[in-house]
């Protein structure tokens, strides 16, 4: 297997894609990135079957316009991991700031914890790609607003930790939100969202992402695959057609 290991220890984040992109050219397998702290754009546009292995805090848009690689965070992310990304894994072994998967167009992404606000904003797909976001922790306000298709999987028990942001599935207009736990209080839905129980079809689409979830974070399959699941989905493919003048 040809493995190159980086030490990006004070690294500028511009030397550094540089050199991934030339492991990935010369054909590694796998990419082992060494302290990082807070460089941005790590494995931007890089295509291809790599993995890559990153050690610390990446920066902002890890993975961004990715096709292909898997990404594999052991430490937190800042903001939007997994923005605009065609295809891949991006694995986070802690939590990720803000607007996580903005505009996803294809792939995962799987967090081990938490996220910041917007998460999953403007997810899209097209064809055969549909983006999923899987979350084990928290979430903040605007969970996937203007979505506009995949998926997005919250593990965290509503039961336990009743969900008290709001605008959840504002402007949605494609896609679908599954959580785990009880039907929200409706103040927390977003303009354009509904809610209802998850259906069988919704349940077997659900399961071996959490069986994958499971298997990257050491988590309980069988209590995440038999609790109750709710989805938020869109109630029009124009939630805010009113709020134009049409001629």
């Amino acid at each position: 297997m040809h493995r190159v290991t980086i030490d990006a220890s004070g690294m500028h984040y511009t030397p550094l894609n540089r050199r991934i992109r030339e492991a990935v050219a010369s054909g590694a397998e796998t990419i082992e990135i060494m302290n990082v702290m807070g460089q941005r754009f790590i494995a931007d546009g890089v295509r291809g079957d790599v993995t890559i292995i990153i050690h610390g805090v990446p920066g902002g848009d890890l993975g961004m316009f990715m096709s292909g690689p898997s990404c594999i965070v052991f430490g937190n992310c800042d903001h939007a991991p997994g923005n605009t990304m065609d295809s891949g894994r991006i694995i986070i072994h802690g939590s990720a700031g803000d607007a996580v998967a903005h505009s996803m167009r294809g792939g995962q992404v799987f967090v081990r914890d938490s996220i910041g606000y917007r998460g999953g904003i403007h997810m899209k797909q097209y064809r055969d790609k549909c983006p999923i976001l899987v979350i084990g922790g928290e979430f903040r306000s605007f969970l996937g607003e203007y979505m506009a298709g995949g998926l997005i999987l919250a593990l965290r028990d509503n039961r336990r930790y009743p969900v008290r942001e709001r605008g959840i599935g504002s402007g949605i207009h494609g896609g679908r939100i599954i959580m785990r736990g009880d039907l929200l209080n409706e103040r927390c839905l977003g303009v354009g969202a509904c809610q209802k129980p998850l259906s069988e079809e919704g349940y077997r689409m659900i399961v071996p992402l959490i069986e994958e979830f499971s298997s990257h974070f050491d988590a309980d399959p069988d209590t995440l695959a038999t609790d109750p699941y709710i989805e938020i989905t869109p109630t029009s493919s124009r939630p805010f057609a009113s709020k134009y003048t049409w001629e």
